[in-house]
């Protein structure tokens, strides 16, 4: 089942990107004092007290705002909000109640949204009482005051959102299998694959509906084994002249990502890799699920013996987080090694799950630094790794235990994953690493 998504809306420069970034811990949206610097989506995914949602970072809300960008903009807006479970309204306290906060408050209750006000840059105990004449907007009592750039009250609202997502009432049970969601951005035969995937004769076909929106579970057996494709219909459109793919789109594809074991990439073999395919591989990434790339329309392409090994390594160039997919090149159109794509499926399904022994492991990375020591900044003490384990699978997560966990080097982590998955595999598996002091 999909994990609820909450979005933040609000008036331009309330401090929405600010808040966003405070709480995924990381500069991920862009902030800037020019109103309007948001105009492209973000989304990550956020764990607050065992409790896992998408957080969504929108642009700034001109009610009536005339100009193409604002009415762009509040398209975007208005699709997150058909798609979110709780909707996160900041004000600025330090500004006080403006005529676009009403206007924006009328339209939420209208849509009848569940509603969370939250008074931004409440930097002081004096602002607490600024933020009190927000209570007007008519939103179910006081607003929740923070300081998103401080941190002040930050706590307080996470626990807040917790209890006002919706509790998940367990659907029916769902089949038993793999499950694949098919990804990739329009007209590179996605529904082609998909067809002919579960129209194979070796095949065993029953359409079962799914439990969340837009998407049908389709089960099949692969060789006996039991398969679930994860219908995407509905991942088709652009937004308007951008090279990002569209935002309503890109929701629903973390969606059935949160319900999937392996994700699909389906790419165009006659065409170069598109920004538009690294933003869906970097939603699979960050996702952590397993990954098969298939180049579709390989029909199309004038080839030799050589045109698919050159055709990989730019797609690993264009795609450098994702280089360890394994890909197959077929053509759904004449059915041309399309009956492979299940074994690429399962090969990376498999190497998700799979577990290293501890002494392995160790002797892995002992030999990793042996090779190739981390390096420090003069007059800092060495870092130094004692052991490593495996804390879970799928994706496979690694726990070094450090000294100094503050200096260990960033590229340091991306270097001993890459001799991980040289030493034991996880071809199609995204590996994760956490620094953690040993105490």
């Amino acid at each position: 089942m999909s994990l609820p998504v909450v979005a933040i809306v609000g008036r331009p420069n309330v401090g929405k990107s600010t808040f966003f970034n405070r709480v995924i811990g990381r500069t991920l949206a862009v902030v800037d004092d020019t109103p309007g610097i948001t105009r492209d989506r973000h989304y990550a995914l956020v764990e607050w007290s065992g409790v896992s949602f998408h957080l969504v970072d929108t642009g700034g809300w001109v009610p009536e705002g005339r100009e193409a960008m604002a009415q762009r903009i509040l398209e975007q807006v208005t699709r997150a909000l058909g798609e979110c479970d709780l909707v996160l309204f900041l004000v600025d306290a330090k500004d006080g109640m403006q005529p676009d906060d009403a206007a924006i408050a009328r339209e939420l209750i209208r849509g009848g949204h569940r509603i969370l006000l939250v008074a931004n840059k409440v930097d002081t105990d004096r602002r607490e009482a600024d933020a009190a004449e927000f209570a007007s907007l008519g939103l179910a009592g006081m607003p929740q005051t923070i300081s998103a750039l401080q941190g002040r009250g930050m706590g307080d609202l996470l626990d807040r959102i917790i209890e006002e997502i919706p509790k998940r009432e367990s659907g029916p049970e769902r089949p038993a299998g793999i499950r694949i969601t098919v990804l990739g951005r329009p007209n590179v035969g996605k529904s082609s694959l998909v067809n002919r995937l579960i129209g194979d004769d070796r095949m065993i076909v029953h359409d079962v509906p799914g439990t969340t929106r837009d998407a049908i579970d389709t089960p099949f057996k692969y060789h006996g084994r039991p398969m679930i494709l994860i219908d995407t219909a509905g991942i088709r459109r652009k937004m308007g002249g951008q090279p990002d793919y569209e935002f309503y789109a890109s929701l629903r594809a973390i969606r059935t990502l949160d319900g999937a074991d392996v994700a699909l990439l389906v790419l165009d073999a006659s065409e170069p890799i598109t920004r538009q395919d690294v933003n869906i591989a970097r939603l699979i990434d960050d996702s952590g699920r397993a990954c098969v790339w298939v180049f579709n329309k390989w029909d199309l392409v004038q080839k030799d013996d050589k045109t698919s090994a050159r055709m990989l390594e730019q797609a690993r160039a264009g795609i450098p987080f994702q280089a360890h997919a394994p890909a197959e090149f077929i053509s759904a159109l004449t059915v041309q090694r399309v009956s492979r794509v299940p074994e690429r499926i399962l090969e990376a399904y498999e190497a998700a799950r799979r577990k290293v022994g501890t002494s392995e492991l160790n002797d892995c990375v002992q030999r990793a630094v042996a090779q190739n020591p981390p390096r420090t900044r003069t007059g800092v003490r060495p870092v130094r790794i004692y052991y490593a384990t495996q804390i879970r699978t799928a994706p496979p997560t690694f726990a070094l235990f450090v000294n100094r966990p503050e200096h260990f080097p960033k590229d340091y982590g991306r270097y001993l994953g890459r001799e991980l998955r040289q030493s034991f595999g996880f071809a199609g598996s995204p590996i994760r690493l956490t620094i953690r002091k040993r105490t």
